[in-house]
């Protein structure tokens, strides 16, 4: 497929410097990119690219300035990161919309419904009473469980596994090998030290344009939903517990735990190999820094870090200061041999 310059500043609303006829037929890294590829130049670091790159089409910040004569054709936005995922968005979109029909084998339900344009490819399994939205693209191996309920737009990719009665919105994107609505970890001790498992018979709720990573689990609800709210993205191996709630917006990164029945507002960042503890609360706009153990609420807007997490700034000051102990204790040491001299000379 190819792309004129005056073609792809229509789509992102940007203004052309340079041959509004140059053409690019695939993407590429600045520093790497070739003839009739299209990048993106955005972080200082690599502004001595922008000069030298052999892309044809470049997306560039309306605010940069350029220091020397640049030979590719620019396309000022006022965010080249933003206007580049964009367009990767738009061309992933052309290659799935080309991809329809029922590939064999596979297994779908006389009672599964499904809507135009869809893709189930080899091995999938759908289950009975299924609807799938128009332009799903459910890819090979896939097993979608009994009552399940997706969208339109939505891709589901090799090896996903979505268990019965759960519900995947508008525009949800899931990786390879997650598991969607398996059940909770749910077990009652008993006096002579043994466990009961708790029946999970709840469900999954995704709501629109969520993203899953590859790997991910999300577990079934012991009774109502596990929720993860619209505009949420979650890494590869995030694990969200039985009856949590995540909340729009929310990223949370890979490596990641959240706890049964823990509730996580919208806007919240969540770094990678955090663990959260279960049935707290995480307020709007918090911020939990990568590896923290979070053991209690955290208020809207706050951010921690360290294990138990507490309060970021003041984490900052403490590791600060013991950076400075050896240096503290040897002037605590001159200062006990001072005043020891000083009584000496007393007596």
């Amino acid at each position: 497929m190819q792309f004129p310059a005056s073609q792809i500043a229509l789509l992102i609303n940007g203004k052309i410097e340079g041959p509004p006829e140059a053409v690019v037929t695939s993407f590429g890294k600045i520093e790497e990119a070739k003839e009739g590829q299209l990048t993106f130049f955005s972080n200082p670091k690599y502004e001595e690219y922008i000069y030298t790159t052999k892309a044809s089409v470049v997306l560039i910040n309306d605010s940069f300035e350029l220091k020397q004569p640049v030979t590719a054709t620019l396309i000022r936005v006022p965010d080249a990161y933003t206007a580049f995922a964009i367009l990767l968005g738009k061309y992933q979109e052309i290659i799935q919309q080309q991809l329809t029909g029922i590939q064999q084998p596979s297994y779908i339900a006389k009672t599964a419904v499904y809507g135009e344009n869809i893709f189930i490819g080899a091995f999938a399994y759908i289950g009975e009473n299924v609807k799938i939205g128009s332009n799903t693209k459910i890819f090979p191996n896939a097993f979608i469980g009994d009552n399940v309920t997706i969208g339109d737009n939505c891709l589901i990719d090799p090896g996903v596994k979505i268990y019965h009665d759960c519900h995947v919105g508008n525009h949800v994107n899931i990786l390879a090998g997650s598991v969607i609505g398996s059940d909770g970890f749910g077990f009652a001790p008993q006096p002579d030290g043994t466990f009961i498992k708790i029946p999970q018979l709840g469900n999954v709720i995704i709501e629109d344009k969520v993203d899953i990573g590859a790997n991910a689990t999300i577990d079934r609800a012991t009774v109502g939903s596990t929720i993860i709210r619209s505009g949420a993205k979650l890494d590869n191996l995030v694990q969200v517990g039985h009856n949590a709630e995540v909340g729009s917006n929310t990223i949370i990164a890979a490596q990641a735990g959240v706890s049964g029945s823990t509730k996580i507002g919208k806007n919240v960042m969540i770094g990678g190999q955090a663990g959260l503890v279960g049935h707290i609360l995480l307020g709007d706009g918090a911020k939990v820094n990568a590896q923290s153990g979070v053991s209690k609420s955290i208020a809207p807007g706050k951010s921690v870090t360290g294990s138990p997490a507490y309060d970021y700034t003041a984490a900052l000051r403490s590791q600060a200061i013991a950076r400075n102990l050896p240096e503290m204790e040897k002037r605590i040491k001159e200062l006990e041999a001072l005043v020891m001299q000083l009584l000496k000379e007393k007596v």
